[in-house]
């Protein structure tokens, strides 16, 4: 069997002892890289109010080999005692990096890797150095999240954002949560949170995968935002990326130094494979691999109390429900999730975490075939994005609402915590936008100069009908970043612009005009959905026969059985995706009265059903929909 990572061997162990000592253990594996081949693993610390001090130089260690480490453990405790002139010896943060050395038989040390960074580093500074404190009285964090509970796949609404763009920081974030809520949001889908480089990129460049983004506030930081979410009862989901690497990535460069270094032993990496459009890639037919990055999802599931994960380029990753690569890690990160807390709603029960692929080609594949409970899909997206270009509607559109219509499982059998068969429910994300896409606004119409002009926000407008849409839908919903009111960048469609391209969250737009009656929408339907069981349902019929016949009007009603505490409930949707008010003709599926609910706030509209199934024409207005709410 092989040899397993153990998270206590490696990365940095900070410690105090009364009355005044200090100490650190330093722990890495690079397996394959053994002292007795002639390698040796130096450490560089220093503290950090010394890094820009020019007359301030790092302590260096030469590390301990363990002869007979399966995987190559290179260790040593340091103490960290008082240097004259230095703050070194001292409370605060300590910055560290590796070097590698080579002795060749008779020859002299010669340096392999100037350095490298700790690939199990807990903490981070700017510059990709990895990081420790030192305290007298270190404080372990304090949740506050114990009653917590993990929402249910069909109750999401998923809100992804890129910490820095939305609001600078964790804490930045974290001020936002009524906002979230009133839009009806209860899961935050943040975009890579790891990433240490100093050139803004989107951070699908991974270098650290332990260690939260010391410019978004580290990992005391990301924990205060989950603390704050899990108390809002929002969840909170990471974008992972573990189908490449960045190629300063230890288990990449050391690995390339060592091969091109004359004189060296042949060494494969025991993580990466070959090069690819993305960067290097991951070879999860190494077991180190698998260990890894399995690691790396216990701890934040376990030290972070996070949600789930939303894997990055699984299209590349998944081969077969039973390879070793994406398949296999969703399945190991689901049985770690079962047995813990917040994703059990009672004995028996499948785990709620929430396992999300960017399966774009292979979502119905990789939602029948592994572990994952959902899935990117562009489907929603390009469709609306051709629709608001060209101002046409067709019925594509409206079985893109509908899942089930699209051939999506519904379930997929999986293990409860007792390894008995459970049920889980599986859907796709539907959306309108994400971060790889230009803002939905940008397809109507643009204004200004440059190279990648904004969206025109004075067609506004025409963007209502997708939201309707959006929030009365079956499958997971999920905004990006300040679609809510009318954000307006356009994305350059390659190169290196379209992850360098900061596009800071304009929350001026909130305020004016189309912004407020935009969110204003955004946050009846967040409410209607959040209210009506219907709307969440796995039930829904689309008025084919009657939609688009000389109109650019869609129809589709929901509905939701009777339970033990809820009636039978059914809601109607009118869409008008026409530059001017159409009339359509339908057959209400109940006798009664059926409410119009957008905005039952500022009027009354309803419609008389006299028997089951009676025919009755309703105006829609022109881009924009009605929700009818049948009172039973």
């Amino acid at each position: 069997m092989a040899a397993e990572i153990n998270l206590q061997e490696v990365g940095a162990h900070p410690s105090f002892e009364r009355p005044n000592r200090f100490s650190v253990q330093i722990g890495l594996y690079l397996p394959g890289i053994r002292h007795a081949d002639g390698f040796q693993v130096v450490v560089r610390i220093i503290h950090r109010d010394d890094r820009f001090n020019q007359t301030v130089s790092p302590q260096d260690f030469d590390l301990d080999w363990v002869d007979g480490s399966a995987l190559d453990h290179w260790t040593k405790s340091i103490p960290i005692t008082p240097v004259s002139g230095t703050h070194y010896g001292t409370e605060g943060v300590y910055l560290y990096r590796f070097q590698l050395w080579f002795t060749p038989g008779g020859g002299s040390r010669q340096l392999v890797t100037r350095w490298f960074t700790d690939p199990f580093a807990r903490a981070t500074d700017v510059g990709s150095l990895a990081a420790f404190t030192l305290s007298r009285s270190p404080t372990t964090f304090a949740w506050n999240d114990g009653s917590y509970k993990t929402p249910q796949l069909d109750d999401l609404v998923v809100y992804e954002l890129q910490v820095e763009e939305f609001n600078d920081t964790f804490d930045g974030v974290a001020e936002r949560l009524d906002y979230f809520r009133s839009l009806g949001v209860n899961c935050l889908e943040l975009m890579p949170v790891t990433s240490t480089k100093l050139d803004f990129d989107w951070g699908y460049g991974p270098l650290h995968y332990f260690a939260p983004n010391a410019r978004f506030g580290g990992p005391d930081g990301l924990k205060r935002l989950v603390d704050a979410c899990h108390k809002a009862d929002i969840a909170v989901i990471l974008d992972v990326v573990y189908q490449h690497v960045d190629p300063s990535f230890p288990y990449k460069l050391v690995y390339q130094d060592v091969k091109d270094f004359p004189g060296t032993p042949q060494i494969d990496s025991p993580m990466i494979g070959g090069d690819g459009p993305f960067g290097p890639q991951i070879a999860f037919s190494k077991t180190f691999a698998q260990d890894y990055f399995a690691c790396a999802n216990r701890r934040w599931l376990e030290e972070y109390h996070v949600d789930g994960f939303r894997y990055d380029e699984v299209t590349d990753l998944f081969v077969s429900p039973t390879d070793s690569g994406y398949a296999k890690l969703c399945y190991d990160t689901y049985q770690c999730s079962t047995r813990i807390d917040r994703f059990r709603r009672e004995a028996g029960s499948y785990s709620r975490i929430i396992q999300c692929a960017e399966a774009l080609s292979k979502a119905r594949e990789v939602l029948r075939g592994t572990y994952t409970s959902c899935a990117w899909q562009d489907d929603l997206l390009n469709k609306s994005e051709s629709m608001i270009r060209n101002n046409v509607a067709d019925a594509d559109f409206a079985h893109f609402l509908d899942p089930n219509f699209c051939q999506y499982p519904s379930t997929k059998t999986v293990e409860d915590a007792n390894g008995k068969s459970a049920e889980m429910p599986v859907a796709p994300f539907q959306y309108l936008e994400t971060h790889d896409h230009s803002q939905l606004i940008v397809f109507a119409g643009t204004t200004g100069g440059g190279s990648y002009p904004s969206g025109d926000r004075s067609k506004f407008y025409k963007l209502q009908p997708f939201a309707v849409a959006l929030y009365t839908l079956q499958g997971v919903p999920m905004l990006w970043q300040g679609q809510e009111f009318a954000d307006n960048y356009q994305l350059p469609k390659s190169g290196d612009e379209r992850v360098g391209l900061r596009r800071d969250t304009h929350w001026e737009f909130f305020y004016d005009e189309v912004g407020s009656t935009l969110v204003r929408l955004y946050r009846r339907l967040g409410m209607l959905r959040r209210t009506y069981p219907a709307l969440r349902s796995r039930d829904s019929f689309f008025y084919f026969r009657q939609s688009l016949q000389g109109t650019q009007i869609v129809a589709y009603h929901r509905h939701a059985g009777p339970t033990s505490t809820a009636p039978e409930q059914f809601v109607m949707v009118l869409l008008n995706f026409a530059d001017a008010a159409g009339s359509i003709t339908l057959p209400f599926p109940k006798a009664g009265t059926w409410t119009e609910m957008i905005d039952a706030d500022t009027r009354t509209l309803t419609v008389q059903v006299p028997v089951d199934g009676a025919e009755v024409s309703t105006d829609v207005p022109s881009h924009y929909g009605h929700v009818f709410v049948w009172a039973g």
